[in-house]
This record gives C-alpha cells, structure tokens and sequence, in this order.
C-alpha cells in the first residue's frame, strides 16, 4: 500500500477496483494527467485509473454506438472512497468536455463547468456526515446526469437523490456527528452572524456532539462561494443559514414531565430560552411553537369538533424532532432544485448524457434500523445489476466468440431481494400493512409475522440471543441483524398537520416558500380535514424512486468502479484482508480463471 498505485482494472469488461489510500497523492489527479489519457490513442496501454473509465465513457458517447448514453457506477462500503471518485470522475468530464472544443476563457463554457462542479461541495455540506465509518459519509444517495451536446461539450446537468437520512438531524449515533453544514455555520459564521443567529463561541447544542472534530469538510466559506456560483445570493444564504442555526436552537428545547397527565410537560428551565431563540429565527410565535409541541389536537364526532391533549414528555420531544426534519427535508429538496434549475440544459441544447451514480455504501452498525435497511437494499439492487450485467454479458459473448466455455452458476442475490420488496409478503410488504392498518405498532407481533411469513426464505433469520424484537438479512455482502423498534414510525414518517400549520404562518420568506398555505381553505380546516391522510410509505417512496433509477441504468451502457476500503480504522499503508469483503474480487477471479 506504500506505492501509488492504487487501482486494479479488470480487463473482461468495464470494471475498475479502487482502493482507498487514506492519504493525498497529487500526482494522480493532475491537469497533464487527464490530458494524457484524453488524448491517448491506444486507452488499452495506459495504466488503471478513473480517468480511464472516465474517457472510455466519453469515446462511447462519441462513437454513437447503442446505447449511446453511459452510466459509471461508483460502488463499494461506507468509507471506501466514493464520493473522492465520484469528484475525480466530475471534474474529468467538466474539464475535457468544456476545453476539448470550445476555446479557451470561453464564458459561457466556464460558467457550466464551475456550476456543476459547485454542486459537489454543496450537496456534500448539506447531504453527508462524519460516521463511525466515514468523516465524508454520503448520507442520501445521488444519480448526476452530465449532459453533452452533439460537439460532446458539457451543456448542463442534473440532480436526482433519494432517502436523506434526516433523521440524523436530531439523532446522532455516539461518536458521530450531524450533517457537516451545522459544524460549518456554528464554526464559520461572522461576529455579526453570530450575534443575529445566537451563535456565541463555545456554545452547546444537543444536536451539534463532537463539534471538537476539526474536519477538512467543516469549511464555511468553501460552501459559501459554491452557492453563490450556483445563483444563490447572500441573502438567500443567510437565511438558509439562519433557519439551520433556528433548528439547533430547537435541539436545546427540553421538556419535564408533568405529575398530572391531563395537564402538558414544562419546559425545562434552561429550555425558555432557547425556544425563544428558536421561535425568533424561524419567524414563528413563541407560544404557539410550545403549544405545538406541548398538545396535540384531536377532531372528533359527526361534528368535528377539535379537542386538545396534553402530550406526555417523550411525545414532545418527538415532535420536536418531527419538526426539525421536516425543515432540514423540504430546505434540502429545495437546495436540489435551486442547483438543478442553474445547471439544467434546455433539452434542444443536449443529445447525450453521461450519468455517475454515488450511493450510500452497504451498512451494518451495532444497531441498524429502517435507514440501513433501506440503504442495504439499494445495494443489493445495484448488486444484481452488476452480476446480471457483468457476468451473463461476458459469458454470452465468450459463447458468442466461439471459445471453449461452461457457464458459470454464479449466485444469484434474488432470494434476499423477494424477501425485502417482493410479493405477495415481504419485509416491506408487512412494514406496509402495519402502517395501514393505523394502530399502536407491536414490535414483538411484528417480529413474528416476518418469522412466520418468511420461513421458506433462508435470507432472513433471527438473533435469538438479543431480547429485543429484530430480523437478521443474509445480504451478499454479509448478515445484518436490523432492530424492529421504531422500523413502523420511521416508515409511516407522520408530520402532525398542526406542525404544517405552524411552518405555514411563519413570517420568513424561504419557510413560506416551503410550506406554501393552502388558499383554498383555512389551516384549521386543513388540521381537521387531515383525520386519515393517505398512507405513502417511506419504504413505497423509495421502491419507486430506485425502480426509476434502474430503469435509467438499463437503458444505458454501464461501468463500475468498485471501490474497497483496506482497514477500518482508515490508516494509510495499511490492507488487513481479513477486514475486506473479497466477494467481487473473487467472482471475477472465478469469470477469468474460467
């Protein structure tokens, strides 16, 4: 691991390894080298690299030989690199597309290969956190579509991303931290900011741990001039970062229990002013922020009539939380739009695209929930894509050549995807029905059901040791045992209507733009009207949103960068095998040996 030599290309077929170095090295990432394999005739002679994969895509797209349109998809756990590669892939293809033909301090050309180069910091400040795995953890997953014209010049691009953890907005595991932009605000912002936002040096937030971390990703201006090359003024940014610093503030609102339950939970004494300062920041009155938190309100009988009930002190916080990440949600959908909307090509200025896919790396924590199932599935559909793809397409075309060949019976991920998305039943399916069925969630019931209806399937077992509900997955990439607790809740993903109505009566311009009142009623017949919303399961949402994402990547010419993470403990110089899933390396050794 002391050479520089860090990539592995496996020649039957499109696949590039890449092992993380943990450590900078400037010299293969340079301006000459991406001209050198821009420009080489014979790409067969030069050395691995993600350039290679890089300019391969590009003569593709070139050639105009079906399918024209080229997906590179980046691969490997949380930690492994990724989201590096995914930068190195971007500014290849901004820096050949925008200089091969268009000549040089061309303006119009510069501005589209900064944008969408901006785009990365920004989506990073706002999307990824420091992990037990990972100080750069993507915490949402993104498909980035470069957009080429006929002259292969880069035109625009776009964004689509799905699942956002939000959740890590007002829960962070113990030794990680929250989304890098609060650590940036709460560490970068002015002595003016401060004082507007109620950010004093060495302040305390319960939802900013480990701010003692000193990360290359906690740079403020760094994220600062990338919205402003992406269009979005300082004015829109302070009060982006206003809201943020509102919602730490937020963080800090505790409540004590009340002896009497008919009567709502205090406020902790510090807490008074933090929810002043919260109240403040988000445009909201202070009382009825409290009140919000403090009751829920009931519609009940032919008449309709809205009766009030004091929320006991966990209830609370969980709408404290609930509001929180809903705000962070629509403020980071919001964010996307923005940048798609400044990088976007006009669909007559575009013929072709080059698309990199950047997920969410395969998971397994001493406690994994609803998130890392759902992040655990997507890669094991991307895994199917790529054995599907890789190994069937290489033997066909072995048989095809005429040489002497056997085919492979490579295993086959489809019996662990039947058990989370298929049907009839599956582990969505259930988690589906549950929330349907509008009751008090039964962790226990709910743990039996999945035994009983899954018991033909020998992917999903059962930790019979632990005494808490849960369900063990046999996923390709190993076993991992997933808590049932919470799993209901988290996939119903309730924001209470009251909640809504607050964000609606905010007097700051980007929330009302967020939460836009309905004109055609009152928000207190909106509160009422929403007695039994219709279900949209955040389980359903995600299906849907990466059957569209395969659909894409089928009707495209795939490539894969697989990238490893040589130890857990991020060193340089340093590969313990026994710490490496070898899975990839080993099929492929299989496909060649053969």
């Amino acid at each position: 691991m002391a050479s520089n030599f860090i990539y592995l290309f496996i020649s039957a077929g499109c696949s590039l390894v890449a092992v993380n170095p943990f450590r900078p090295i400037p010299a293969l990432y340079t301006q000459e080298l991406m001209e050198e394999y821009h420009t080489a005739s014979c790409l067969q002679d030069l050395k691995p690299h993600v350039f290679l994969v890089a300019e391969e895509t590009y003569r593709n797209v070139e050639s105009q030989i079906p399918p024209v349109n080229q997906s590179v998809i980046v691969s490997g756990e949380s930690g492994a690199g990724k989201t590096w590669t995914s930068r190195c892939l971007m500014t290849f293809y901004a820096t050949v597309a925008a200089s091969s033909s268009v000549p040089k301090g061309s303006i119009t050309a510069e501005k589209i290969e900064k944008r969408v180069l901006d785009s990365n910091p920004v989506m990073e400040a706002f999307g990824n956190a420091c992990t037990l795995r990972n100080s750069n953890s993507s915490r949402f997953g993104k498909y980035i579509q470069l957009q080429l014209n006929r002259a292969q010049l880069l035109t625009g691009a776009s964004i689509q991303t799905f699942l956002l953890e939000k959740t890590r907005v007002a829960y962070q595991a113990p030794q990680e931290r929250n989304f890098h932009i609060f650590y940036q605000v709460a560490k970068g912002a002015t002595e003016v900011e401060r004082l507007e936002w109620s950010l004093p040096r060495g302040a305390t937030f319960s939802w900013l741990p480990n701010s003692e971390k000193s990360l290359e990703e906690d740079n403020f201006d760094v994220t600062r001039k990338a919205m402003s090359h992406l269009g979005i003024d300082s004015s829109m940014q302070n009060n982006v970062f206003k809201i943020l610093a509102g919602l730490l503030h937020l963080g800090n609102v505790g409540f004590c229990e009340s002896e009497d339950e008919s009567q709502p939970c205090t406020l902790e004494a510090h807490a008074k002013d933090s929810a002043k300062t919260a109240s403040r920041l988000l445009a909201v009155p202070q009382e009825r922020l409290v009140d919000v938190l403090s009751f829920r309100r009931i519609t009940a009988g032919k008449q309709r009539q809205e009766f009030k009930k004091a929320c006991p002190k966990a209830e609370s916080g969980m709408r404290r939380d609930c509001l929180a990440k809903v705000v962070y949600a629509k403020l980071f959908d919001w964010l996307v739009a923005v940048i798609n909307a400044n990088i976007y090509a006009d669909p007559s200025g575009w013929s072709n695209f080059i698309g990199l896919l950047d997920v969410y790396g395969f998971e397994s924590f001493p406690e994994n929930h609803l998130e890392q199932l759902c992040i655990n599935y997507a890669n094991e559909k991307l895994q199917q894509h790529f054995v599907s793809h890789f190994l069937k397409a290489q033997q066909e075309e072995y048989a095809l050549e005429g040489f002497e060949w056997s085919f492979i019976n490579y295993q086959d991920n489809q019996s662990c995807l039947d058990a989370i998305e298929g049907s009839p039943v599956s582990i969505f399916s259930l988690l589906n029905e549950e929330c349907r069925l509008n009751r008090p969630s039964n962790t226990g019931q709910l743990q039996t059901r999945i035994e009983v209806a899954l018991s033909d399937n020998r992917c999903v077992s059962q930790d019979r040791f632990w005494k808490e509900p849960n369900f063990i997955v046999s996923h390709y990439a190993g076993n991992v045992c997933y808590r049932v607790e919470g799993m209901v809740e988290k996939n119903k993903d309730p924001v209470p209507p009251e909640l809504v109505l607050l964000l609606q009566r905010s007097q700051d311009p980007l929330l009302q733009e967020l939460f836009p009142a309905d004109a055609s009623r009152s928000g207190e017949d909106n509160v009422k009207a929403q007695t039994k919303p219709a279900v949209v399961t955040v389980v359903s949402k995600f299906k849907a949103s990466l059957e569209q994402l395969m659909e894409i990547l089928h009707s495209t010419s795939p490539h894969y960068i697989r990238c490893i993470k040589p130890n857990a403990e991020c060193e340089a110089a340093l590969f313990r095998q026994e710490e490496v899933s070898l899975s990839f390396l080993l099929l492929l050794y299989k496909a060649l040996k053969k």
